[in-house]
């Protein structure tokens, strides 16, 4: 799968034809360059950022203001996350317009879809980070919406055990945005490409 991968990223030919701009613009190519700068970029925070209710926000002012470069870091992270979710959202629009999740296809689809979710989710966990007043607000707003979704403790409970921005939701978010979700973008991204290249149909290169 990671040999097909390579291939998909950096193909041994390419079709003239498929050198044109189109209406594809290349939407999940960008969309992997985006995730790249944005773990790059959060690698880079994670130097700096303290995952505890007291001290993230005071992190974040010292990064800002005390480190060069530091507000450029931060905002290269912000931006590339609103670039990832934008362009990852119009190519899932772009497979729907153009009928690209039909068979062979479907699976693929499907692992589509599920990046595109996992993509917001992940933006959503690290939006409380910061833990400033606005993250906690927007924070708490989706834990509403989380609970009217799913009715009852349990998913809530796993998120958010001791309530919106205290130490072990803090900590769950942390590790979520960090770890967990950002392997299983670049995991289901592997399967994606691989997917590409073993259904053919519209592959732009040989």
């Amino acid at each position: 799968m990671f040999k097909e991968f390579l291939k998909h990223i950096f193909p041994r030919v390419v079709r003239q034809g498929n050198l044109k701009i189109t209406y594809t613009f290349c939407l999940g190519g960008l969309a992997l360059t985006a995730f790249l700068l944005l773990s790059a970029s959060g690698l880079l925070l994670l130097f700096y950022y303290q995952p505890s209710p007291e001290r993230a926000f005071q992190s974040i002012l010292y990064l800002e203001e005390s480190i060069w470069g530091g507000r450029y870091l931060r905002s290269l992270h912000r931006l590339s996350s609103h670039f990832f979710l934008v362009l990852i959202f119009l190519h899932t629009l772009r497979v729907i317009l153009t009928g690209a999740y039909r068979k062979p296809r479907e699976f693929n689809w499907v692992i589509g879809f599920s990046l595109l979710g996992i993509a917001i989710f992940d933006a959503y966990t690290g939006y409380l980070l910061p833990m400033d007043q606005l993250s906690l607000w927007a924070t708490q707003t989706g834990m509403e919406l989380v609970g009217t979704t799913f009715p009852g403790p349990q998913v809530r409970g796993i998120l958010v055990p001791d309530g919106v921005g205290e130490p072990m939701s803090l900590l769950r978010f942390y590790i979520l945005h960090i770890v967990l979700l950002p392997l299983s973008i670049l995991c289901l991204s592997g399967i994606h490409f691989y997917r590409i290249r073993k259904d053919r149909g519209l592959l732009p290169y040989l």
